[in-house]
């Protein structure tokens, strides 16, 4: 329960309110929250039971206006992000449904005229708002309030993230950016080694508990060797995004803690166990929540580990909420108490919340897993790239190595095939030749001798063989580590065949294709890419044919 000494002298409802980080913040800086009102039944229990005032569970789309409570001062809250997010389906959200939650809350603005209110959601959300509210626009109505969106990054707040959110109000934000000299910056290491004391000091708040009375600090089993894979792949090798640390920095704050958390994601943030160097895991809910600005005390109760994510990476930081607090009070910089003054008043509700079971290791996944990773030494970043790749149906696998170039408006591709190859050495002095043929011969020695046949239930863990897919990637990086070595000491030549390649296919429009000056600088790499690529394809393919006919052979029979 949470109590503040101060009387409350500014009255404020929390729209949108989720688990309460809003109510929270605004209650510490000494503000009145009478109300709030969210649709999700767990995320109202929480908020309820940590901020302790009225939380009514209902869709805000239905609220009526005579339902509010009267002679409000501040309305703040975060209406959904979903449709507005680059993460929900690309970008490609429905951007006039999630308009409607706006149009409400500003509605709600419109019928309290509090003095003031704020509004938080994804940065995408400044450049809407600026757009519909032109004449013409969806929320040209509300043009009177002076909404006008500022993109904030919450590192500068305190918070231990790189958490870029869009705020909007009627406050002065010249004074919310004042109080960021005060806020100390903060790192994911902080957290993560504050919780795994005996007698934990909050990173954040300062207050101190036994680690017997941490709640929701359960660490799950460490990445096995295949999602350790995957993980650093996806951060440091993405086949098109650019290069993430891993396993993620504790000198720095952390990326953006996201509502959702797979064991094998881009996005999921790594580090290597405190408890047991040399492995990996993600982080437990409480290390996220502190990134996220709760207090330690703060109890989620959700039914699921996979709820409680969600509770965590959609609610706005209380540590920040904290300072719009101040600002919505006009309250002078050297007015605002840092949060570890409050540290007394923060104490867990009871009962606690019960421990949420992390994802558990070995996965399940359906027989059309698909797998499509770069080639570490064949990938030269924006895009451009060897890969390999699985194309499944019912189960059964054709796997190739494919390569991409280009830009992001407009992207190309090279047939990696047999007579590539053919083509290519044929055009190189026979000393050369001699020089890659160990190579190649190699490569084309391990491809023969896979066992292709069974690598896709290998990769979705249906079945056993003696080739798993990444061991087939790792002979293609060797591979094009060591052409590139060779190759690099006839750039000129490599260019020549290179461009060579690209008219064998595009001909009169090669000319006129994206990126060729990026292939060009490249050229040894590239070319040893496309030796490497047509050779293991002309492997790969002979494996298809030989299943082929193992089939018809079974099926005359």
């Amino acid at each position: 329960m949470i109590t503040i000494n101060a009387q409350a002298k500014l009255r404020a409802v929390d729209l949108y309110s989720g688990v309460g980080g809003w109510s929270l913040g605004l209650r510490l800086a000494g503000i009145d929250v009478v109300a709030s009102y969210e649709r999700w039944d767990v995320a109202n229990e929480t908020n309820f039971k940590n901020n302790r005032h009225q939380a009514q569970t209902i869709d805000i789309r239905r609220l009526s206006t005579d339902d509010l409570p009267s002679n409000i001062d501040i309305v703040v809250g975060s209406p959904p992000c979903t449709e507005f997010s680059f993460s929900n389906r690309g970008g490609n959200g429905n951007i006039a449904d999630g308009l409607e939650d706006i149009r409400r809350f500003l509605t709600i603005v419109e019928h309290l005229k509090p003095r003031f209110w704020a509004m938080e959601n994804v940065p995408r959300v400044a450049k809407i708002l600026e757009s519909e509210l032109q004449p013409g626009g969806l929320l040209e109505e509300f043009q009177h309030l002076s909404l006008v969106p500022h993109i904030v990054n919450m590192e500068d707040f305190g918070v231990p993230q790189r958490r870029q959110r869009c705020v909007a109000g009627n406050f002065d934000f010249t004074l919310l950016t004042a109080y960021a000299k005060k806020a100390p910056k903060r790192t994911l290491g902080q957290v993560v080694r504050a919780l795994t004391q005996s007698r934990i000091r909050d990173p954040i708040y300062g207050l101190n508990l036994d680690r017997g009375e941490l709640s929701d600090h359960v660490e799950e089993s460490p990445l096995n060797e295949e999602e350790v894979r995957i993980n650093r792949a996806g951060k440091m090798l993405h086949p098109v995004y650019n290069t993430m640390s891993f396993p993620d920095s504790l000198d720095r704050s952390v990326r953006t803690i996201t509502a959702t958390c797979t064991r094998v994601s881009r996005e999921s943030i790594v580090i290597e166990s405190p408890r047991q160097p040399g492995s990996y895991r993600r982080l437990t809910l409480r290390e996220r929540a502190c990134l996220q600005g709760f207090p330690v005390t703060f109890q989620f109760y959700g039914k699921s580990h996979g709820e409680k994510l969600r509770m965590v990476g959609n609610a706005i930081p209380p540590s920040f909420a904290y300072y719009v607090a101040h600002a919505l009070q006009n309250s002078p910089p050297d007015d605002v108490k840092p949060l570890t003054e409050y540290s007394e008043t923060l104490r867990s509700p009871i009962p606690l919340a019960i421990d949420a079971a992390p994802e558990r290791a070995g996965s399940r996944y359906t027989r059309n897993r698909t797998f499509r990773f770069a080639i570490p030494s064949l990938r030269l970043m924006s895009g451009v790239r060897f890969e390999l790749a699985n194309h499944v149906s019912d189960g059964d696998a054709l796997w190739e190595v494919s390569f991409y170039f280009g830009t992001s408006k407009s992207i190309k591709s090279l047939s990696l095939v047999g007579f590539l190859y053919d083509l290519i050495s044929g055009k190189m002095p026979e000393e050369l030749r001699e020089e890659i043929r160990p190579e190649i011969e190699r490569l084309t020695d391990f491809v023969a001798r896979a066992d292709v046949a069974n690598m896709q239930r290998i990769w979705s863990h249906s079945g056993v063989g003696l080739t798993r897919p990444f061991m087939l990637l790792d002979q293609l990086d060797e591979a094009g580590a060591r052409l590139s070595t060779i190759l690099g000491h006839h750039e000129v030549l490599a260019q020549t065949l290179v461009g060579f390649a690209i008219w064998n296919q595009y001909g009169d429009e090669a000319p006129g294709l994206p990126g060729l000056n990026k292939l060009a600088r490249n050229a040894p790499q590239i070319l040893a890419g496309l030796l490497v690529g047509a050779r293991a394809n002309d492997g790969l393919r002979a494996h298809d044919q030989k299943a082929v006919r193992s089939v018809k052979e079974v099926a005359v029979g």
